[in-house]
């Protein structure tokens, strides 16, 4: 990957400070101290309703009214998951997708309640409302105590005045016992006091930076979609990705066969109708319209034989990625360095998308790059197979813009697999792709 080195110089709009000394005055900071402060509010108020709710619930089960006494309590759990979800988001910026809506198996109370109780997201709500009190209590606790210990050390120098004046002692009191105290009231010990704020102070944004990452880390984990869910909606629209490419390539070999080789085909036919008709009284024009017709033949073929190329070659399926990988180099414009490192053959679906996407960066390579060299690298590790080629080229290839990269990662995402594109402006570029790796059969 091509690494960048930056200079530190001062440039306008640089912070000047350190993050360290930045973090106790930065934005973040406070929104991540209002969460922890309102946080416990809410933790009291959400672990009192589900622990009333569900002891009600409980203790009428043995009456028909504990079944939705429980599913209230439930139905309470997820509209407190709607607030914090809201709260994690406006002031940690931790964005958390809602659950999977309840989906009754028909209408009125009884499927309804069946379906609140079945929900495994309602029973994920109950348990954050149970474990975040007293997360948010120690959270409270430890941000309270960091913070107002923290400034109003640092700002003793400013306010140690009040101590001989309204409360007849010297400064805050270090120690004391019946016959001895020490009292924090010299220049030295007040330089000492303020300093030691200073270090909470500046620990202050990492303490709540570690607490507020435990508290996203619930929300995600109890509050949000289950990773049964979002494995199906992603497959879904990896799904929907494969039926939307299958449908593009079925339209774009349509129309290759229809512009190219069909009409090749019917102006041949036409031809080879005249001729027929020239034959007997006119043999040397006969001749030569064949002559046309078998050009045409030929460049019939040709084309046929390209668009099954793109498709799936027949050098792919006998011979594999190694051979298919080498064929589609020499004929790239820019000499191309191949390594290939694979132990056996991939399962043939990975295989075809390793040779599409491969064929397809090389020809970005060719119209685009302005490259004089390439290397196509192709290997294997215990999970997945990569492919990743380099070329020395003019830079800027970026998929979000909507080019053929962007549709290049769609479909390695339809098999679970990855792409990454680094090009700075100027090059060079290497776009690396991994995909699962599968053997034929599995």
């Amino acid at each position: 990957m091509a690494t960048h080195l930056t200079s530190y110089r001062e440039e306008p709009g640089r912070p000047r400070l350190p993050a360290a000394l930045r973090a106790p005055l930065e934005a973040r900071t406070w929104r991540e101290l209002g969460y922890v402060l309102t946080g416990l509010p809410v933790a009291v108020a959400l672990f009192v309703w589900t622990v009333t709710m569900m002891s009600l619930g409980a203790g009428l089960l043995v009456t028909f009214v504990g079944v939705p006494v429980l599913a209230l309590a439930l139905v309470g759990c997820r509209g407190f998951g709607v607030l914090e979800r809201a709260r994690a988001g406006a002031l940690l910026r931790v964005r958390v997708a809602a659950p999977e809506p309840l989906k009754p198996s028909g209408p009125g109370l009884l499927p309804w309640l069946g379906a609140v109780l079945k929900s495994g997201s309602s029973w994920r709500h109950l348990v954050y409302g149970l474990v975040h009190f007293p997360w948010a209590v120690f959270s409270f606790s430890v941000a309270v105590s960091f913070w107002t210990y923290g400034w109003a050390l640092l700002t003793y120098p400013l306010w140690f005045w009040v101590f001989p004046m309204w409360v007849g002692q010297g400064g805050i009191q270090l120690y004391g016992d019946g016959h001895h105290s020490v009292y924090l009231d010299n220049p030295f010990e007040i330089t000492v006091t303020s300093l030691t704020g200073l270090v909470f102070t500046l620990l202050t944004p990492w303490v709540l930076r570690g607490l507020t990452t435990v508290d996203g880390l619930l929300v995600r984990g109890l509050l949000g979609p289950s990773r049964l869910t979002a494995r199906v909606e992603e497959l879904e629209s990896d799904r929907g990705v494969v039926v939307d490419t299958a449908a593009a390539d079925l339209r774009r070999i349509e129309r290759d066969l229809h512009d190219g080789a069909q009409a090749r085909l019917v102006n041949l036919a036409m031809e080879l109708g005249l001729a027929k008709e020239k034959l007997h009284h006119d043999p040397e024009t006969a001749a030569r319209m064949v002559e046309e017709a078998h050009g045409e033949v030929k460049t019939a073929l040709k084309e046929l034989r390209d668009l099954a190329r793109g498709i799936h070659p027949a050098i792919l399926t006998d011979r594999g990625l190694d051979a298919a990988l080498s064929h589609i180099a020499t004929r790239c414009t820019t000499p191309v360095t191949l390594t290939v490192d694979l132990p056996t053959r991939p399962a043939p679906a990975i295989e075809g998308i390793t040779y599409y996407t491969a064929s397809e960066l090389l020809q970005n390579i060719s119209k685009h790059s302005h490259a004089t060299h390439a290397t196509l690298d192709l290997w294997h590790t215990p999970h997945h197979l990569m492919l990743q080629i380099t070329d020395n080229g003019t830079g800027g290839a970026d998929p979000s813009r909507g080019s053929g990269l962007a549709g290049l990662a769609e479909r390695l995402g339809a098999v679970d697999g990855v792409l990454v594109v680094d090009s700075p402006p100027g090059g060079p570029t290497v776009v690396t792709a991994e995909l699962p790796w599968r053997t034929p059969g599995n």
